[in-house]
Parts: structure tokens; C-alpha cells; sequence
């Protein structure tokens, strides 16, 4: 068992802002200091809400800060599997949606590439699915293209990228300090209830609490038992390697595993959670041995990467179990949240945290209906 989270993103070291301390009131405490969590409240902010920031450990030091660095379109599902479930026409809106949530990412995140991603094959019964996605993302006029290289055969999907994550969710956090927006880092919340939030035992009286942690979203709302379940997602990064060229990010195994070459040609790959699934679940973030072995033998063997491992880690998720789409709404009396992105919080999860400050801005829940109806 791997007991130490190594992140291989966290090369700067971070001053933590304050924990909370003295009772407080605003019209809208954000619990959770991702990059859903500072979306929230920068869009509040910027439209005159006076709204604070709490989370239990650091900026960015859940998911947010620990992920593949992937941006990719639409939602977890493939296309052709969420317009099984919603339709071409909400699929499409959906996935046209998360275009636009990456034009604005890359109009104001400098950490961010634009590469494509790959999604490559494990064998025929997955091209034949490649083909499928093909077709349909086609008959619903989204970029897509058939893709046969040195990584194997399968799909180009030439709107996506990659970024570096924590820097992003550090970024935001700084510009909101800079704006005097209060974070309060070290501030675990116990207890919510309409008009009030509890942290540190130290009450926050507030008009709406919105909760955006996604991993361990059940935990804080046990409302959402059943809706969504955390998981563990692990990964791990390598030292430069100069034999391979990967120049796209690459999905395989029907997404179960993922990998990325930094520009340094470092590898950083995740993944095996298929085969461990029954152990992964819960709200442990450690890396664990089986699972890291899993991924090795990935790297090494399909990858082709021979240099050392210099980053070990995991990072807790939110599946969301009775439906494709991630949750977003109303949980309890003025009391919102946003979670179960199954993976793929770095674009989605920003999209559904500012819908819903825009419920709030507005008055209206106009803004949130395209993730339910």
C-alpha cells in the first residue's frame, strides 16, 4: 500500500489563506475551493453578490488540483451513448455547450493546449464502438475524425486539450483574494441547513449555500445517497521520457485508462479502475498497490514507457448513478450543489457551478433546465 499522495502537479508551494475563525454572514457561502467551487464565486462576485469560499483542506487540493489534466467535450458518456439515454437533441445541446465552456478556458487559462485527444481501441468490439461514436457525432455535426497511428486506431477528437489543473484552480484563487472575495482554507464544514453553514464551529448565516466538492458530495448531503457514490481515481507520472512522441492525449479501454505526455515528455497516466472497481469506492484518496501495478504494467506495456516513477497519487470523484448527466440543483430550501461529473469535472463541473450562480443572480432556475429536462 502506497500511504503518500505525490501530486505530480504540485511543483509550487502554496500560502494557505486563513480558516475560519469568527461567525460570518453574506449572501452566499461556496463550499469547496475547486475549480467549480471558484467559478461559483467569481461569477458571483462579479455580478455584486457578497460571497465567501470555505473548504476543509487547501485550494485545489481535491480532484481539481489532482486529475489527468484533460479537457475534454461533452459530458462522461460518449456522444453516441448520451444520445441513447437523452437524444440527439439534448445530447447535442449538452456537448455544444462544453465547446463553448472550452473556448472561454482557452481564452483565459494560459496553461491550456490545444492538442486533440485520442480515443483508441483496446480491440475490435471497441473500434466497432469508435465507429458508432463516429457516426453519430457526425449526424449531429460535431468535429470528430477516424484516426489510425502508432498509438493504434480509433477516433481524433481535434476541439480537446490539456492543461495543467492545479495551477488553473490556484490562479482563480488568487485572483478572488486579489478581488477580496474571503477564502477560508482549513475550514471543514459540519453541518448545513437552509440559511446556515457550520465550519470549524463557527456559524456562516447566509441567504443560499451552494456545494461544490463533487468527490465526497454525498458525504456532506446525505440527500444525495444513492444519486451519486465517490470513488477513488488514481494515477501516477514518470521523468522525462525522449523515446516517445505523444502529441495528443489518449483515451483507451473505453476511457478506463488515460494518458497524457507533458512537455517535458513526462508521462502521466491513470486508470485500472475497471479492474478494482469494488475496492476503489468509497472515500480513501491514497494510492493503493494493485491498482498503481495496474497502471504500470499499462505504461510500460502499451505505453512503451521505460523511464522511472517520480508521482504517485488519487484523488476522490462523484459517479453519478441513476443518470448521464452530472447532478446540478436545488437539494434542500436555498441550499444548492453540484457534483457527479464521473470523471470529468475540469470542464463540466465549472459549466454546472456557474449555471447555478446564475440561478442565484437572476432568481430563476432557468439557467440549470438543460441538465434536467
Amino acid at each position: 500500500m502506497y500511504v503518500q499522495n505525490d501530486v505530480l502537479w504540485n511543483k509550487k508551494p502554496w500560502v494557505a489563506g486563513p480558516s475560519l475563525q469568527n461567525e460570518l454572514r453574506c449572501d452566499v457561502c461556496v463550499i469547496g475551493l475547486g475549480a467549480s467551487g471558484l467559478t461559483a464565486l467569481t461569477y458571483l462576485s462579479e455580478h455584486g453578490m457578497n460571497a465567501i469560499g470555505v473548504d476543509a483542506g487547501m485550494v485545489g487540493a481535491g480532484a481539481a488540483g489532482s486529475n489527468g489534466g484533460f479537457i475534454l467535450a461533452g459530458i462522461a458518456a460518449f456522444h453516441h451513448d448520451a444520445v441513447d439515454v437523452l437524444g440527439h437533441a439534448r445530447a447535442t445541446r449538452l456537448y455544444k455547450r462544453t465547446l463553448d465552456e472550452i473556448q472561454r478556458l482557452a481564452s483565459e487559462e494560459p496553461s491550456f493546449e490545444k492538442r486533440g485527444s485520442l480515443r483508441i481501441a483496446k480491440d475490435d468490439d471497441e473500434y466497432l464502438d469508435c465507429l458508432r461514436q463516429r457516426a453519430t457525432m457526425q449526424a449531429d455535426g460535431l468535429s470528430v475524425e477516424l484516426y489510425e497511428g502508432t498509438e493504434g486506431r480509433g477516433l481524433l477528437v481535434p476541439t480537446d486539450g490539456v492543461f495543467q489543473p492545479l495551477e488553473r484552480v490556484r490562479r482563480m484563487a488568487m485572483a478572488l483574494r486579489g478581488s477580496g472575495v474571503s477564502l477560508y482554507e482549513r475550514s471543514a464544514v459540519t453541518h448545513i441547513e437552509p440559511q446556515l453553514v457550520v465550519a470549524n464551529g463557527n456559524r456562516i448565516v447566509c441567504r443560499h449555500t451552494i456545494v461544490a466538492v463533487d468527490g465526497k458530495l454525498e458525504y456532506i448531503l446525505p440527500q444525495l445517497t444513492g444519486i451519486l457514490k465517490t470513488t477513488r481515481l488514481q494515477m501516477l507520472a514518470t521523468a522525462p521520457d525522449c523515446t516517445l512522441h505523444y502529441p495528443h492525449p489518449v483515451y483507451y479501454n473505453y476511457g478506463y485508462d488515460y494518458w497524457q505526455q507533458r512537455q517535458d515528455g513526462s508521462i502521466a497516466i491513470g486508470g485500472a479502475r475497471d479492474k478494482y472497481e469494488a475496492t476503489e469506492w468509497g472515500n480513501a484518496t491514497y494510492p493503493t498497490l494493485d491498482v498503481q501495478s495496474a497502471i504500470e504494467f499499462r505504461l510500460r506495456e502499451t505505453v512503451g514507457c521505460t523511464a522511472p516513477i517520480l508521482h504517485r497519487w488519487g484523488a476522490s470523484v462523484a459517479y453519478r448513478l441513476d443518470d448521464v448527466r452530472p447532478f446540478v440543483g436545488q437539494v434542500l430550501p436555498s441550499v444548492w450543489a453540484c457534483g457527479g461529473y464521473s470523471g470529468t469535472g475540469n470542464l463540466v463541473g465549472t459549466l454546472c457551478a456557474r449555471d447555478i450562480a446564475t440561478a442565484l443572480i437572476t432568481g430563476t432556475q432557468h439557467s440549470i433546465t438543460g441538465w434536467h429536462d
